[in-house]
């Protein structure tokens, strides 16, 4: 059997593989009985005797041996049903350990559509002020108490509500994130239905989450930094399918990520809108990462911000339109926000203006791509248009 004994500099590298010992605690294993089941299994095969065998996963399991041995991976996969990147990552035992993820703040989008006149009210109740943060579209803004960070809402008189959730993060790695940000995006939309439900005296509901991340102060090492922005771009890669987390989701997490730092990480829906020696960008369906390695050169962070804005609220306008025609209705809206409203905000959001910069046109143009705004807006112009000439 080939075991790979870490030197003293070597081990303290190597973390403890967390999910193999979660998946024999899930069965409800002792070691000994793992050892039993690997030994039925290939005892004819090589393995050593029971109580060695107890020995090898006490050393698997804490780090102080990196199993390479084909056989033992492939025992341990038939034991615990699971494949070899789920129980170990292919991490390889001179690979550095996860970055503290720091200097990141964070940009949630939540909006919510409630129709033009509960904006109107909302609008007159909460003393809420004109803005013009958002590409010509009228617009009122409001400070919010939030316990998590600075929050804000923005109402829009074709009737979307949007609050803007800005948190600082300080976590251990992105593994970390990608847990925190699942687990937050159910407590932040049940907050912001409930926050409008009481505003309103009706029942409201928020129905997503996009995030936007602002990297100003990264701790990952040059080699690491593109691949650890592409990664929070679309943090979910680390997760595991199951749609409720388990005991072991961190520890599987933070598997992959330490091998998607060292072998890379490539998304072909993922989008670039960053400079050589200026910044590094990027956009999904599942948000927006910004890291301006030359500040003074880069666009703000406001720029981002206004720019999302605008285009969640369009998206959230054309969902609205789009689900009344999937229930089987013809869509209404107001005179001033249908189809000749909608083809103006389409203009403003993909024409370039006369003096915007090229980093500001390629960051528009890859959050509108990504989110498949254009396509909505196209479409619910047609829509509204047909229905209006009936």
């Amino acid at each position: 059997m080939s075991e790979v004994p870490l030197s003293r500099e070597t081990s303290r590298r190597l973390e403890p593989n967390r999910v193999l010992t979660a998946a024999r605690q899930k069965l409800g294993w002792s070691r000994r009985r793992a050892a039993q089941e690997l030994h039925r299994l290939g005892a004819t095969r090589g393995l050593p005797e029971l109580d060695s065998i107890e020995k090898t996963i006490y050393r698997h399991e804490s780090g102080k041996a990196h199993c390479q041995d084909p056989l033992y991976i492939e025992l341990y996969c038939a034991i615990y049903k699971a494949t070899t990147q789920e129980l170990f990552g292919a991490i390889e035992p001179a690979q550095t350990s996860p970055r503290p993820l720091s200097g990141v703040r964070s940009h949630k989008f939540i909006p919510a559509y409630i129709g033009a006149s509960r904006v109107a009210a909302l609008i007159e109740r909460a003393s809420a002020t004109p803005t013009d943060a958002t590409f010509g579209l009228e617009c009122h803004r409001v400070d919010v108490p939030n316990v998590h960070g600075k929050c804000a809402l923005y109402l829009w008189p074709f009737g979307v509500a949007m609050f803007h959730l800005v948190e600082e993060l300080e976590l251990p790695n992105l593994a970390n994130l990608a847990i925190w940000r699942r687990q937050t995006y159910a407590r932040d939309l049940e907050w912001a239905s409930g926050y409008l439900s009481e505003a309103l005296s009706a029942s409201a509901h928020a129905s997503y989450v996009l995030s936007a991340y602002w990297v100003h102060a990264p701790s990952w090492q040059a080699h690491e930094l593109d691949t650890a922005l592409r990664i929070m771009c679309i943090p979910r890669i680390l997760h595991e399918r199951d749609s409720e987390m388990s005991p072991s989701s961190l520890a599987h997490a933070e598997l992959v990520e330490r091998s998607l730092l060292a072998d890379g990480f490539e998304h072909s829906e993922m989008v670039s809108y960053g400079f050589k020696g200026i910044s590094i960008g990027y956009a999904s369906w599942s948000g927006v990462v910004y890291y301006p390695t030359a500040p003074r050169r880069a666009l703000a962070e406001h720029e981002i911000v206004n720019v999302e804005l605008a285009t969640q609220a369009m998206w959230s306008y054309c969902e609205f339109i789009n689900t009344q025609i999937e229930q089987g209705r013809d869509p209404h809206v107001a005179d001033e926000y249908g189809w000749r409203f909608l083809r103006g905000a389409r203009s403003r959001l993909l024409n370039a203006r006369p003096q915007e910069t090229e980093y500001h046109k390629c960051m528009r143009m890859a959050i509108l791509e990504t989110s498949g705004t254009p396509d909505r807006l196209s479409e619910a112009i047609e829509i509204i248009r047909e229905t209006r000439e009936r």
